[in-house]
């Protein structure tokens, strides 16, 4: 952070006349230059530090360039800066600032310039959002949630006015509701999200409004939870589709969760009518929405920016022949495309679809969507087939490293094997390889990782990874999930009580190892790795090594690493978080994690940690080390723990916490419960929205909606 006295120690000579002739200081630049490395700062630190200066800056810091677009989500100290933006912000993003009280958000009223704003998340009541409203006569894109208090006949005449001009909104729904959207008659862009909270019948719905007519839409979006009453709200959203598809849309993104979402009539006459105008720039549909034939109406002549086919294994090869033989005007416009699979452990009626890759025709893909930055291949396989002295095909990681430009990726732990060979797969399948882990080894410490320990012919088998690396040098992101991995607390699947040995891992998967995540070290731009379901990793040395070389990792996600019955890589882990000094997220979910003071001593070494979730089953934490970790690390803002011990003990320690630091960190968000009791789901329901989106509850990131995704 930028203080005060940090710039200041330059200005009395910059300012003065006795500085030398020959030197230039900071203010004997132009404006321009300034302005532009101003920009680079923190709006709070503009405001609150810099603009204290002298006169020059704080002209320059109140320049409307700086300061129309103000996003403010990951700034804690919001209070004092409303009264200083309210003449100048023309877009106020305050999405995720659970900690605002009612009485601090009635200050945006004087924003009165404001035409964007994004209040989802924070506590607004129908009241304070009708007086808001109200003051805000040049808002067109707003951004709220419809919690269940909400009732539209609260909102007065002027904030109906208001609604009226609105050209683009975003509604998170925690109950079944119209929201505003019978009042927003203009609406270009409209997002919906359903969330766990909607539990309610949809006859509540009876009576409210009528359906709302999309005459303007260009986009819609809609991403449910599960449950059928979401299902059931979607629909009567869509309703209106049935009679009219808007004639300028060229978004439609819809995510329902589950493996057989209800059918929608109209599925076939909107493909039709994208595909009659070559404007579309993102599409996603249920699998039970398309069939190839629709598929086609709906890319043909289109040049998609944004493609996802979760859950729909079954049009890939149909996608592939658009994308790669002239059904699609433009491949290269393709930005973002996500062919994550169905896992198969929770859905075996999905068994039978087969979802696995051909390193020939992501070659292909590679090749013809050159400009392809956020690829997900999540639930899928890649089984490379390696027989010594033949001349064997391409790798997956060969195809890929021709994608220069790609920010994030998320494979299935088998894409990274080079293969099995017959030593190897004997070695694998065989029951004491199963029982891996559960041996006790000799006490030596933790081993410095090399390439010829741990397991036979590591170089070899990370080649196809290797070549990855050394193509990809822009990936930010990285996701390596194994093909059966269940998460404990999963986004958008069904909870699991257990957490169990993968039953849908390969032998390929089981081979990736410390080796594996040792070669990753080629990634310099890594800011955001997730591991999940890597049964192979024995001692974690590749986790060390991989982290002394990626000096940029901010964002750590580590899940069921090696044998389940017990956790071997904890020295190993340890190590890595010494040398993660730019860390700023760690969620770990490991059976048997000991979360003792030697771990959040190691944590400790972790300054910019703001956020930290800890879930294990039969795992243990030490009260007194977690109250120190909290006192060392003062940028914690959220401490979720789902672990073993009682419930008194849970509840007493998120007691102390709160009560002693949640003074001066207004965001603090601290949750301690076991992670087995009965009462959980609603613990869960009540932690703020943003928090279980980005890191409590276990989804992927990559190839996302546009205004989901955070690469």
């Amino acid at each position: 952070m930028l203080t005060p006295v940090g710039v200041a120690c330059c200005a009395p000579w910059q300012c003065s006349g006795e500085r030398s002739a020959d030197s230039v200081g900071l203010l004997n630049l132009s404006d321009e230059i300034l302005l532009c490395i101003l920009y680079q700062l923190p709006v709070c630190d503009l405001l609150l530090n810099v603009a204290n200066v002298c006169h020059k800056l704080r002209m320059l810091c109140y320049d409307k360039t700086l300061l129309s677009q103000v996003c403010l989500s990951d700034h804690y100290l919001v209070q004092k800066l409303f009264i200083k933006l309210s003449n100048h912000v023309q877009s106020l993003s305050l999405n995720g600032c659970y900690w605002l009280s009612g009485s601090t958000l009635k200050h945006l009223s004087r924003c009165r310039q404001l035409t964007q704003l994004d209040v989802t998340g924070c506590k607004l009541t129908t009241i304070r959002l009708s007086h808001l409203l109200s003051s805000l006569s040049l808002l067109r894109c707003l951004a709220f949630d419809v919690t269940s208090n909400f009732s539209s006949s609260q909102l007065s005449s002027e904030a109906v006015d208001t609604l009226s001009g609105l050209s683009e909104l975003r509604q998170s729904l925690l109950t079944p509701s119209y929201g505003v959207v019978p009042y927003c008659a203009q609406l270009r862009l409209f997002i919906t999200v359903s969330e766990e909270g909607v539990g309610v019948s949809c006859q509540l719905m009876v009576g409210q409004s009528s359906v709302p007519h999309y005459q303007q839409l260009e986009e819609f979006t809609a991403r449910l939870a599960p449950g059928e009453v979401n299902q059931t709200l979607l629909l009567l959203y869509l309703a209106v589709f049935s009679v009219h598809i808007p004639e300028r849309l060229r978004v439609f993104l819809v995510s329902i969760p589950g493996p057989n979402p209800a059918h929608w009539p109209s599925a076939r006459t909107l493909a039709q009518s994208l595909g009659q105008r070559g404007d579309l720039e993102a599409l996603q549909l249920p699998r039970t929405w398309l069939d190839p034939p629709s598929l086609k109406l709906a890319l043909g002549g289109n040049s998609p920016h944004h493609l996802s086919f979760s859950r729909c294994p079954a049009l890939w090869p149909q996608v592939f022949q658009l994308l790669l033989e002239g059904g699609v005007t433009d491949p290269t416009q393709l930005s973002s495309l996500n062919l994550s699979g169905i896992n198969h452990v929770l859905y075996s009626d999905c068994r039978n679809i087969d979802d696995q890759l051909l390193a020939s025709t992501m070659s292909r893909l590679a090749i013809g969507c050159s400009n392809l930055k956020h690829l997900n291949l999540m639930h899928t396989h890649y089984h490379h087939e390696k027989t010594p002295g033949l001349n064997n095909e391409m790798h997956l990681g060969s195809s890929l490293a021709n994608l220069r430009k790609l920010c994030s990726l998320t494979l299935p732990a088998c894409a990274l094997s080079d293969g099995v060979n017959s030593n190897n797969s004997s070695n694998t399948n065989s029951p004491s390889s199963l029982l891996l882990g559960l041996k006790k080894s000799g006490r030596v410490g933790l081993q410095n990782y090399k390439p010829d320990l741990g397991q036979s012919s590591s170089v070899d088998s990370t080649s196809g990874l290797a070549q990855l690396t050394m193509g990809c040098t822009t990936l930010e992101a990285l996701e390596i999930i194994g093909p059966g991995f269940v998460s404990v607390l999963p986004r958008l699947e069904p909870c699991t009580r257990s957490s169990v040995e993968p039953r849908g891992m390969c032998a390929w998967a089981r081979g990736v190892g410390d080796a594996h995540i040792a070669a990753l070290e080629g990634l310099k731009r890594l800011r955001c790795l997730t591991l999940a379901g890597l049964p192979g990793i024995l001692k974690g040395t590749g986790l060390v090594h991989m982290a002394k070389h990626c000096k940029n990792l901010k964002v750590l996600s580590l899940a069921n690493i090696g044998a389940v019955k017990t956790m071997n890589y904890a020295p190993a882990l340890q190590e890595t978080l010494r040398h993660c000094t730019q860390l700023q997220e760690l969620r770990l979910e490991q059976p048997y994690l000991s979360a003792n003071s030697a771990f959040f001593e190691a944590l400790s070494c972790c300054p910019l940690l703001r956020r930290l979730c800890l879930i294990s089953r039969s795992g243990t934490f030490d009260p007194s080390a977690i109250e120190s970790f909290m006192e060392r690390c003062r940028l914690v803002v959220m401490c979720h723990l789902f672990m073993g011990g009682t419930l008194v003990a849970c509840r007493t320690l998120q007691k102390t916490l709160m009560e002693r630091f949640s003074a001066e960190r207004p965001a603090l968000s601290v949750v301690i419960y076991p992670l087995h009791h009965e009462d959980l789901p609603s613990v869960i329901r009540d932690i703020p929205l943003t928090l279980l989106d980005t890191v409590t509850l276990f989804q992927s990131h990559v190839a996302q909606p546009p205004h989901l995704s955070p690469y």
